[in-house]
């Protein structure tokens, strides 16, 4: 069986920042921010998945952030590439592309007009297994793919692909993630991928927490992950209640959208989202800067 990488802790997602006119990936600036999140002692990256914009990417660009991001992280911690595409065979062409870059592992989230059945799920991601050699993180959220995994299917899955190794959980349900865990015997790691739940699901026994928030406030979002393995509730409760008006903001108006908004304000611009996304309002912008000066 393969097994996983070191991955712990707070798993930074990284906005993909464009060039002014929009047409093409800014590399310089997504080194730049790569690099800063590295040095800020996050555990891990996770280029290319709903903050980096993936969807709205060119397969050339796939690639292009791909190689800088696995490039400027140089083994300083783990990578993992999310690697979702509608179709099973791009999946494999992104995650193929991941592994020989130098990823650690993917994280892959069936994507699909039609409504997928287990079985089709399962598929799915037997066949990415099959034609790759490094850990997968299942991702569920149903909120974006459309297509909910049960517990059940995804603790299956874990027992018949052999590199099926995570689960990062974004449904909000603390049910689900105590379920996994349950069904798995704990054999089984869960993430985290609601940024309101990150208290009580790294509580309950999350081994990390995926999230967009290091980009604009890194150690508030350390400092809540030690304090919860510390055991220090109280200390964990006061780091959380400061940081959540930040991850409740964010979460609402759209990772790409709010993160590439609070860059700007804090004089770290990457440039606007790619469209059909759009800048974030004046007035909402008056907002995110309120935010940013109490966290």
């Amino acid at each position: 069986m393969t097994t996983s990488p070191a991955i712990h802790g707070i798993i930074a997602y990284p906005v993909t920042p464009f060039t002014a006119d929009g047409d093409t990936v800014d590399t310089g600036k997504l080194a730049a921010l790569v690099d800063a999140l590295v040095a800020s002692g996050v555990h891990a990256i996770a280029p290319l998945g709903s903050t980096g914009e993936t969807a709205y990417l060119t397969e050339a660009e796939f690639d292009t952030v791909v190689d800088t991001t696995v490039g400027v992280v140089d083994k300083r911690v783990p990578v993992v590439v999310g690697a979702s595409d509608l179709t099973t065979v791009n999946t494999i062409r992104r995650a193929r592309r991941a592994e020989a870059a130098g990823a650690d592992a993917v994280m892959i989230l069936p994507v699909s007009y039609w409504k997928l059945s287990d079985r089709e799920i399962s598929g799915h991601y037997g066949a990415i297994g099959a034609a790759i050699n490094i850990p997968i993180m299942a991702y569920n959220n149903p909120a974006t793919s459309g297509i909910d995994m049960r517990p059940e299917l995804l603790v299956q899955m874990f027992a018949d692909i052999d590199n099926l190794t995570m689960v990062k959980e974004s449904t909000g349900d603390l049910g689900r993630m105590l379920r996994i865990q349950e069904l798995s015997g704990g054999a089984l790691p869960f993430y985290n991928g609601s940024n309101p739940l990150v208290l009580d699901a790294l509580s309950a026994g999350a081994a990390g927490w995926c999230t967009a928030a290091p980009n604009l406030r890194p150690q508030p979002c350390l400092d809540l992950y030690d304090a919860v393995r510390r055991g220090d509730r109280q200390q964990a409760q006061a780091i959380y209640d400061e940081l959540a008006p930040l991850l409740r903001f964010i979460v609402s108006g759209g990772l790409p959208t709010t993160v590439k908004a609070g860059l700007e304000l804090l004089g770290r611009g990457v440039g606007e989202p790619r469209l059909p996304l759009l800048p974030l309002e004046p007035a909402e912008r008056t907002v995110l800067r309120d935010i940013l000066a109490t966290v």
